[in-house]
């Protein structure tokens, strides 16, 4: 049998437990599913899923939050439409 490593990993505690009723469901462990994933990473030499980038935080909007933030504190509110607004 191979040697083993203890690994620490801080989870936010909702998303512990919710992961946990998940992998209960597949009759995995916690352990079991982080060892299945790190030996996907190894094989796959990728992360074996599509990581996408939150919009939140894309240049574009970023910009406009820095334009409204400047237009806040200079006392010059700009309304606008919300993107949920729109479609209505």
């Amino acid at each position: 049998m191979a040697q083993t490593k203890n690994v620490q990993v801080r989870l936010d505690e909702k998303l512990k437990d919710e992961a946990n009723k998940v992998f209960d469901e597949m009759g995995l462990s916690m352990t079991s599913a982080i060892t299945l994933f790190i030996k996907q990473v190894v094989t796959q030499r990728r992360i074996p899923f599509e990581i996408v980038a939150d919009p939140f935080y894309s240049e574009e909007n970023q910009s406009v939050l820095r334009e409204s933030l400047k237009q806040y504190q200079m006392g010059k509110l700009k309304s606008h439409k919300l993107i949920d607004e729109e479609d209505e």
